[in-house]
Order: C-alpha cells, then sequence, then structure tokens
C-alpha cells in the first residue's frame, strides 16, 4: 500500500468510530466543564499528549485548564473536574488520581475505551470510544493501525469536537480565542 492508501484507510477509520460515539455522554462532559471552577486533565504516553493538547485549547477559551502533573498545576477542589483520557480505564495512575479526585469531592469524566473500567466506575461521566485497545488480539473494531493509534486518534479528534461544542454554547470564535495564543515564542 502507498502512504495515501494508508491516510485514506485512517481516516475511514476515523469516521466509523465517530460515527458508533453517543452524543449525549458527549454533551454531559461540555456540562460537566460549564460548570466547574478549574479543570485538571490526565492521561499516560500518546493519551497524555492529546489530553494536553485538549488543556491548551481550554486556556485558549480562558478556562482555568491545568495538566495533572506540571509544576504549575494548583490544587484540585471540589468544585473543580479531572478529565481522564486513558484507553484501558485501568492505568494504575490514572486509578489512584480518580480516587484521590473523587475523596475531594471533585468531578471525574474519563474517555475510554472501556467505559466499565476501574476508572469509568469512580467516574460521573464516562465516554466511550469504540476502537481497539492496544492489547486486544481481537476486537469487533478493525483497524490497521498498531497499538492504540485509533483511540488516541480518536481521543483528540473528540476532545475538539468538545471544544467546539463548547465555543458554540459559550459564543466564542477563533478570533476571540487567539488572544490568549502564547506569544513569546
Amino acid at each position: 500500500m502507498q502512504t495515501t492508501q494508508y491516510i485514506t484507510e485512517i481516516i475511514n477509520e476515523l469516521s466509523r468510530t465517530a460515527d458508533l460515539l453517543a452524543n449525549e455522554e458527549a454533551e454531559k462532559l461540555v456540562d460537566k466543564i460549564l460548570q466547574s471552577k478549574k479543570i485538571f486533565v490526565a492521561g499516560a504516553g500518546r493519551s497524555g499528549f492529546m489530553v494536553k493538547s485538549f488543556a491548551m485549547r481550554m486556556m485558549h477559551m480562558g478556562l482555568d485548564a491545568y495538566v495533572v502533573g506540571e509544576t504549575v498545576t494548583p490544587n484540585l477542589q471540589s468544585d473543580d473536574l479531572l478529565i481522564i483520557g486513558s484507553g484501558s480505564g485501568e492505568t494504575k495512575s490514572l486509578v489512584s488520581m480518580a480516587e484521590k479526585a473523587k475523596s475531594l469531592g471533585a468531578g471525574v469524566a474519563l474517555v475510554t475505551i472501556f467505559p466499565e473500567s476501574k476508572i469509568g466506575q469512580l467516574a460521573d461521566v464516562a465516554i466511550k470510544l469504540p476502537a481497539k485497545a492496544k492489547a486486544e488480539k481481537d476486537s469487533e473494531y478493525h483497524t490497521i493501525q498498531p497499538m492504540g493509534s485509533l483511540f488516541e486518534q480518536s481521543l483528540l479528534l473528540f476532545l475538539d469536537a468538545v471544544i467546539l461544542r463548547f465555543m458554540e454554547k459559550k459564543g466564542l470564535d477563533s478570533d476571540t480565542m487567539f488572544t490568549r495564543h502564547a506569544n513569546l515564542e
């Protein structure tokens, strides 16, 4: 296969995944973000990169958004929200974060392949991204891509769609958001 054929197949996979998403859960996440004072994001590996980009866009929208583990991240409080991106929903460090957030009375949201996972059971909102888990041998969600690529790409696209929905609800546009873009580059 040529590179362009791979790209076409990846786009087809992403389209199939998007068609299976539940809009109701996505809307619950947008509402939780609107209700929260501060928003924290966490993920491991490539999923962590995807949620970091989500935190950046939330900052562009004027929200107090933070990446767990960064040196400038403040403390989580009861009126805050922790959003976790985890294909398995079982990553030990992320389970611990979800447990801590719940013990502090904060909200927890999970974007995952497995909403019934340990983190999913703790979460106030669990959004299922229908994709193949990186360790799965057999899955109803076929992909030509290695490991968790389909989940990670779907996670990024889903979170970008959440940003668009938030912008719509708050009447924001790209020009307004650009005023908060980094200017020391």
